[in-house]
C-alpha cells in the first residue's frame, strides 16, 4: 500500500489532519484520527487489553475463533459458569437410584439334614444302650461290625481316589479278629492280632504284582491300627465290672464334645480353628466341646462310674473334647487329600461309619487309659 493513501502525514507542531485519498491536503473540520498528544506522551501510555469478539465474559459459548477467555473463578468462593454447549462434562454425578428394599436376611445354614441325622443318631443310640446292657458279647459284635464297615469305606476310598489297592479280605478278617481277642484276651490279645493282620497283610498283597507293593502294604497296616485297633479299647473298657457304665460315659462324652463343638461354633463361631484342614472349625466351638465335655464328665464320673470323683470327670472331659477334635482334625486331613467330603453314604445326614467313628476311635485309648489310672481296670 502506498504512503499517500490511507495514511496519516508527518505531525507538524500541534496541527493533526486527515488526508483523503487524494493529495488535496487535509480535510477541515474532520474528526482526528489519532490523540491530540505528541508521540513521545503516547509512548508513556499503557494499551488496552484486548477484548475478544463474540458473548461478553461470563456468556455459556465459547468464541468460535478462538478468542482467549478466562477460564476460572475470580475469586475462590465463586461459582464456576456452566460448561460450554456441546461440550462433555466429565465424571457426572450418577442421577440417585430408587430405594431398593434390602433382601432379608439370610438364614445360616447347619450344612447337613438334621432330621435325618438326628433320626439316624437316635436309631444307633437304641442298638448301642440295647446291646450295651442286655449282652455284653452281643457289643462285642457291634463293635466288629462297624470296624469291617469302616475298614471296607476306607480302602474303597483309597483305590477310587488314589490307586491303592490295601486288602480288604486279611483287614477285615483281623480286624473282626482283634476286637474279639481284645475282649476276651485283654490287651495281649489285642497287640497279637494286630501283628498277625499286619503280616497277613503283607503276604496277601504278594498274590498281585509288584508294582506299588510298598504302597499297598503300608496303606494296609496303617488302615488295621487306625480302625480296628483303636476300636479294641472299647471292647477292653467293656471287661470291667462296670464295663457298660464306662463305655456309656465314653460315648456320652464324645458325642457330648462334637455337639458342643458344632452348636457353639455354629452360633458364634468367627475365628477359624485349622481353616487349612477344616475351615468349619472354630476356637469358639473348641471352647464349646470342652465346657459341654467338661460338665458331662464330672456328671458321669460322680453318678455312673464306680469310686469315681467329679473333678475326675473335669479331667476326662477335657482329655476327651482334646482327642476327639484331634480325631476330627485327621479325618479330615484324610478326606481332603484323597478329595472327598464325606467316606461314604451308608448313614443318611452322617455320611458314612468312618465319618461318625473319627472322633471314637482316638478317644477309645484316652478314655480307657485314664479310667484305669482313676478307678483301676476292674
Amino acid at each position: 500500500m502506498n504512503d499517500s493513501s490511507w495514511g496519516t502525514p508527518p505531525h507538524t507542531g500541534s496541527q493533526a489532519g486527515y488526508w483523503g485519498p487524494s493529495d488535496q491536503g487535509p480535510v477541515q473540520g474532520a474528526a482526528p484520527a489519532g490523540p491530540a498528544y505528541d508521540a513521545p506522551e503516547a509512548q508513556q501510555t499503557r494499551p488496552m487489553p484486548i477484548v475478544p469478539e463474540g458473548p461478553a465474559y461470563g456468556g455459556d459459548q465459547d468464541d468460535d475463533r478462538g478468542a482467549a477467555r478466562l477460564s476460572g473463578p475470580l475469586f475462590r468462593d465463586e461459582t464456576p459458569q456452566s460448561p460450554p454447549y456441546g461440550a462433555v462434562r466429565q465424571n457426572p454425578e450418577p442421577m440417585p437410584d430408587a430405594p431398593q428394599p434390602s433382601p432379608p436376611p439370610q438364614k445360616k445354614s447347619a450344612g447337613r439334614d438334621l432330621s435325618a441325622a438326628i433320626g439316624v443318631g437316635v436309631g444307633l443310640g437304641v442298638v448301642i444302650i440295647a446291646s450295651l446292657f442286655v449282652v455284653k458279647a452281643l457289643f462285642v459284635g457291634v463293635i466288629a461290625v462297624a470296624v469291617v464297615v469302616g475298614l471296607w469305606e476306607l480302602t474303597s476310598r483309597l483305590q477310587e481316589r488314589k490307586g491303592i489297592k490295601a486288602p480288604l479280605v486279611p483287614l477285615a478278617l483281623g480286624g473282626a479278629a482283634m476286637v474279639v481277642a481284645g475282649y476276651v484276651r485283654g490287651a495281649e490279645g489285642a497287640w497279637v492280632a494286630m501283628a498277625l493282620t499286619a503280616l497277613a497283610v503283607l503276604v496277601w498283597r504278594m498274590t498281585e504284582p509288584p508294582e506299588g507293593y510298598l504302597r499297598d502294604v503300608t496303606a494296609g497296616v496303617f488302615a488295621a491300627f487306625y480302625v480296628p485297633f483303636l476300636a479294641t479299647f472299647v471292647a477292653l473298657m467293656l471287661t470291667a465290672g462296670d464295663g457298660p457304665w464306662r463305655v456309656l460315659t465314653f460315648l456320652l462324652l464324645t458325642v457330648v464334645s462334637d455337639t458342643g463343638a458344632y452348636a457353639v461354633g455354629w452360633r458364634f463361631g468367627k475365628h477359624k480353628l485349622a481353616p487349612r484342614i477344616s475351615p468349619g472349625k472354630t476356637r469358639e466351638g473348641l471352647l464349646g466341646a470342652v465346657s459341654f465335655a467338661m460338665a458331662a464328665g464330672a456328671l458321669c464320673m460322680q453318678f455312673l462310674i464306680d469310686d469315681g470323683a467329679w473333678w475326675q470327670g473335669l479331667l476326662l472331659g477335657l482329655a476327651v473334647a482334646a482327642s476327639a477334635t484331634l480325631g476330627d482334625l485327621g479325618e479330615s486331613m484324610i478326606k481332603r487329600d484323597l478329595g472327598i467330603k464325606d467316606m461314604g453314604t451308608l448313614l443318611p445326614g452322617h455320611g458314612g461309619i468312618m465319618d461318625r467313628l473319627d472322633s471314637l476311635l482316638p478317644t477309645a485309648p484316652v478314655v480307657w487309659l485314664l479310667m484305669v489310672l482313676f478307678v483301676g481296670s476292674g
